[in-house]
C-alpha cells in the first residue's frame, strides 16, 4: 500500500501541473488567475509538509529526502510568485522566511519522534513568533494587508500542520488525513486574501476579468 508521503507527493504533482497549465503566479493575467494559482501552491504546501513530516517520522529517509525536495520546490515557486511582484530583493527574503517556519515546523515533528516535549514547545513559540514575522513582512510590501490579521492566519495554519502532525506521531490515520484535508482548506483563507490585495495594490497588472 502507498503511505502517505507517495500519496501526498502524487496528488501534490497533479496539483501542480493542474496550476500551472492553467495559470502560474509569475504570469497570471487576471485576478481570477492569481487567485487560482495561490490557492494550488499554498495547497501544495500543506500536502508536501505533510508528506514530509510523515516520512520523517516513520524514518524512511530515502522517501524524507525526496518529499523534503518537493516542498523545497514548492517554496521556491511561491517565493518567485512573490518576486515577480515585488521584484527580486522581496523574493529572496520570502523564500529566507518560508523555509524558516518549515525548519520550525521539522524541529517540532523531531521532538515528537523523540517524544521531547521541551523540543515541540519551543517549537510552537518559534512558530508564533514567525507568524508575526511574516504578518510584518507581507504588511511591509502590501498596505491591503494588515499584520495581525496575516499573522493570524498564519497561526491558524500552524495549529493545523501541528495537528496532521500529532495524528502522524500517534498512528491516528483516520484523524491525521482528516486533519490535512483541513490544513489544505485553510490556506484558502491566506491565498484569496493575498491574492486580492495583490490585484487591489497592482489593478493594471492583474486586472478583474
Amino acid at each position: 500500500m502507498p503511505s502517505l508521503t507517495q500519496l501526498c507527493t502524487g496528488a501534490a504533482a497533479m496539483a501542480a501541473a493542474l496550476a500551472f497549465t492553467v495559470a502560474t503566479p509569475a504570469r497570471a493575467q487576471s485576478a481570477a488567475d492569481l487567485r487560482v494559482a495561490l490557492n494550488t501552491t499554498l495547497a501544495e504546501h500543506v500536502w508536501l509538509a505533510a508528506a514530509t513530516t510523515e516520512a520523517a517520522l516513520g524514518g524512511r529517509g530515502g522517501e524524507f529526502k525526496d518529499a523534503a525536495g518537493a516542498l523545497d520546490e514548492n517554496s521556491v515557486a511561491l517565493s518567485k510568485a512573490i518576486g515577480s511582484v515585488y521584484g527580486a530583493d522581496a523574493e529572496t527574503a520570502f523564500l529566507a522566511l518560508w523555509r524558516k517556519h518549515i525548519g520550525f515546523f521539522m524541529d517540532y515533528t523531531n521532538g515528537a519522534a523523540k517524544k521531547d516535549k521541551a523540543m515541540q514547545d519551543k517549537a510552537v513559540k518559534d512558530l508564533v513568533g514567525y507568524a508575526d514575522d511574516f504578518g510584518a513582512f507581507l504588511s511591509s510590501a502590501n498596505p491591503n494587508l494588515p499584520k495581525d490579521v496575516v499573522a493570524g492566519l498564519v497561526r491558524d495554519h500552524v495549529v493545523g500542520l501541528k495537528a496532521v502532525v500529532d495524528a502522524q506521531a500517534k498512528g491516528e490515520w483516520v484523524t491525521a488525513y482528516g486533519k490535512l484535508r483541513e490544513a489544505a482548506a485553510h490556506m484558502q483563507m491566506i491565498a484569496d486574501p493575498l491574492a486580492g490585495a495583490i490585484s487591489k495594490q497592482f489593478p493594471d497588472k492583474f486586472a478583474m476579468k
